[in-house]
């Protein structure tokens, strides 16, 4: 196949066909087309964007290079949530067991950390033992015993989109909405879902900082969803700050382990809560939203999400006592408190700082092959509006090693700002709801 000439096309603002996506997603795939000049089209794609047919286009054909979960005449409906990415997101680990426990079937497929983001697999995969990858069959029959499975992209699933994930996060091609769509909906529409809830950062922590670039993706995934018969709706909700106080793998799952058991920090619970909502509404479990959010909340206090967590955690071969002790979880050979260097007002704490510390540390990857070390990260107890006093502990860094803990310090002093008064206000931590119809500000 000659790539060069569509690369070309595409470097210039021209279109390619859905028959030159579908047979270069296919050569791809096969390992006919190499890395370098997937890359070059992918830079491109980044800076002239996709047409609308282009993108369904390419969707179709990242869904076609696999398989798909098939549920055939079962009943029980199937919901997944997809968050768009961001530093201190641990949602997944909490959301999908509590709406399972709901009654809802929650077939989630995760991906891995990309750029300064965490991943929630890197997250499972902290906790001893368990297994996120798993075959279709093994998903299947998982979802259909407890309504629940976690798990990453399998080689059978959209296998294009799994070299073209892996590649993006490393070519610096991550920030482009075509390509977050089409990678995240070629995934989920591979599911067998009835429904999808979208969960779509904005603020400098998200790869799309700005309100417009983050109602232009939701719109784009809702289309696509719709299109191929998945309802879909996105919640927009903060990344302007980290989510949560744990910053890095280890640290993230014990502190969702924690809000499974009703500890979670406020910010935390009430994104959680609001994509639960539009879960169980999605999958008619209830008609309204204060029913579902109380629904929710009893599956949460009385043990039972807890619970769901702990089977996920037993079939996919880790061990459940984590959810009892998450001191069971690896921990990090250094840590080290910071404090606060003035008395003052957090005016911010910023998040794309936060997760490269994390990734520089170990945490994540800065090459396709690199492990990951689940310990190092940060947990950060002070939000934008807290009043501090010079001295105070505000942060705990967790490393291997001196010189990861230096970095962490640095990271820290860059990324927590103390002045005498708070000078821009934080982001709603949930401003907009869309869906088919439209856009609904909610604050």
């Amino acid at each position: 196949m000659l790539v060069v000439p569509l690369i070309e096309r595409k470097r210039d603002g021209g279109a390619l066909t859905p028959e030159e996506w579908s047979a270069l997603v296919a050569a791809y795939t096969d390992g006919r087309v190499p890395d370098y000049q997937m890359a070059a089209l992918l830079m491109a794609v980044l800076l002239r964007g996709l047409e609308r047919h282009e993108l369904a286009a390419l969707t179709d054909a990242m869904l076609a290079s696999g398989q798909r979960l098939a549920f055939d005449s079962w009943t029980t409906r199937r919901v997944d949530k997809h968050s768009t990415g961001g530093v201190g997101d641990k949602v997944s680990l909490v959301l999908a067991p509590l709406v399972a426990a709901c009654g809802v079937a929650v077939p989630m497929m995760s991906g891995r950390g990309l750029g300064h983001t965490g991943g929630t697999l890197d997250k499972l995969e902290a906790i001893p033992g368990f297994r996120t990858g798993l075959s279709l069959a093994e998903a299947k029959a998982q979802v259909m015993k407890l309504g629940c499975v976690m798990i990453g992209q399998t080689p059978e699933i959209a296998p294009a989109d799994g070299r073209l994930y892996a590649l993006r996060d490393v070519t610096g091609t991550v920030e482009a909405i075509p390509l977050i769509a089409a990678s995240i909906m070629s995934k989920k529409l591979a599911e067998g879902l009835n429904a999808l809830v979208l969960d779509v950062k904005r603020g400098s922590g998200a790869f799309l900082p700005k309100l417009e670039q983050s109602l232009e993706l939701a719109r784009t995934m809702i289309a696509l969803g719709e299109d191929r018969g998945c309802p879909t709706v996105a919640l927009l909700t903060a990344m302007d700050r980290p989510l949560g106080r744990a910053c890095g793998n280890a640290l993230e799952t014990e502190e969702a382990i924690l809000a499974l058991r009703g500890e979670g920090p406020e910010d935390l619970m009430e994104v959680t809560y609001a994509l639960g909502v539009e879960m169980l509404l999605a999958a008619g479990i209830e008609k309204t939203s204060k029913k579902a959010r109380q629904r929710l909340t009893n599956a949460l206090a009385s043990g039972l999400a807890a619970e769901k967590f702990e089977q996920i955690i037993a079939a996919q071969g880790g061990n459940p006592k984590t959810v009892e002790d998450p001191s069971v979880l690896p921990q990090a050979k250094e840590v080290e408190v910071y404090a606060a260097p003035r008395t003052g007002v957090v005016t911010h704490v910023e998040p794309r700082i936060i997760g490269r510390a994390v990734v520089a540390m170990g945490g994540g990857r800065l090459k396709v092959e690199d492990e990951v070390d689940p310990t190092v990260g940060f947990v950060i107890t002070v939000k934008p509006g807290d009043k501090v006093l010079a001295g105070e502990p505000i942060a705990s860094v967790f490393a291997r090693d001196p010189g990861g803990m230096k970095l962490g310090f640095e990271a820290l002093q860059l990324a927590i700002g103390v002045k005498d008064k708070l000078s821009v206000k934080p982001l709603p931590l949930i401003s907009h709801r869309v869906s088919k119809d439209g856009v609904e500000k909610l604050v």
